[in-house]
């Protein structure tokens, strides 16, 4: 796996990063959970994010969910917290789709939280990886959880994360919170 990740191609580390994932997973199967295996997996993840050897939204989204929402489910979530305040893009996005672990197991508040962090954070690839797990929460586990988040966050996010929030919503609601009036959190008070 070293080879791979350190590899100037990035289909050389994708494949490293999915046999990583693989091992992950094997690791944390019921009855033959191994938790030494899935910290050491879960940190050599952590230091490839952190040496820049995962470097596209393709890398993040195939492997944030396992390799650190996953390990991370019995646990506090500061390293999210984190990852969401650092100045590397795919250190953010990590934290945001590493959220998808919880939402998988019918738990939003990781996803909320992160969120509600991230709403300022204007990259493209924030914005769409935002709105991508807002929807999640309301497709997997409350829709109540999605209209109480928009309801009190519409106005401050991106028109890109709103607008893949609300996909699923109905027209008439989603048109709803399309129109609201866009604001910064200092004009809010």
């Amino acid at each position: 796996m070293h080879l791979l990740l350190e590899s100037a191609l990035h289909e050389d580390r994708l494949a490293g990063l999915l046999v990583l994932v693989s091992q992950f997973e094997r690791a944390s199967a019921s009855g033959t959970r191994d938790d030494d295996l899935r910290t050491r997996l879960h940190l050599f993840y952590l230091d490839a994010v952190h040496r820049g050897r995962v470097d596209n939204w393709d890398l993040v989204d195939s492997t944030a969910e396992y390799l650190v929402g996953g390990y991370l489910l019995d646990r506090p979530i500061d390293l999210l917290l984190q990852l969401a305040a650092s100045e590397s893009l795919w250190e953010r996005r990590v934290a945001m789709i590493a959220t998808f672990g919880f939402l998988k197991v019918g738990d939003s508040g990781p996803t909320l939280t992160v969120a509600t962090r991230l709403l300022p954070d204007q990259h493209d690839l924030i914005q769409k990886a935002v709105g991508w797990m807002l929807r999640e929460v309301g497709k997997r586990v409350s829709r109540e959880d999605l209209v109480t988040f928009l309801d009190a966050n519409a106005p401050l996010m991106g028109r890109t994360a709103l607008s893949y929030a609300t996909e699923h919503l109905d027209p008439a609601e989603r048109a709803r919170y399309r129109a609201m009036p866009r604001m910064t959190r200092e004009a809010m008070g």
